[in-house]
């Protein structure tokens, strides 16, 4: 994985883990144990899809760069789409408290994008590609005039 790509993975999944552990706590807290494995359990499955979506979004940037858009904008649907599925599968379990893990789910989700857009933001990517390394200057073919 290239240093960009590391970068922007390592700046949105250590707020989104930040903020899963505050609301881990604050759903212990309220919720009891099944609140809080209900907040740490929101807290992976985002950071699961988020950082799959994630490396497919920058492997298909680098690979087919003519569809990035595209793949992003469906990227981000199939992303919430499976996060409504997952939420609609654990409704009604028992393993944990859903309301923390829906609440955790759409928290952590939120933070991830707004962590992802400030990531690429602040990131120095060349949209341009530089001159080679040996300096050479291309040959002019046009009209000198």
């Amino acid at each position: 994985m290239p240093s960009n790509d590391a970068r922007t993975l390592l700046q949105t999944a250590v707020p989104t883990a930040a903020v899963g552990v505050v609301a881990a706590a604050v759903s212990g807290v309220v919720a009891g144990g099944k609140g809080a494995i209900g907040a740490l359990v929101g807290t992976v499955v985002v950071m699961v899809f988020m950082g799959i979506g994630l490396v497919v979004l920058n492997r298909t940037a680098k690979s087919l760069p003519h569809l990035f858009q595209a793949m992003g904008l469906m990227l981000y649907t199939a992303q919430l789409l499976l996060l409504f599925i997952f939420v609609a599968v654990f409704k009604n379990t028992t393993l944990f408290n859903p309301k923390s893990f829906a609440i955790t789910l759409v928290v952590a989700t939120v933070v991830w994008i707004a962590a992802q857009a400030r990531a690429y933001m602040k990131a120095k990517i060349l949209y341009v590609e530089p001159d080679s390394a040996d300096g050479r200057q291309p040959e002019k073919t046009g009209s000198s005039k």
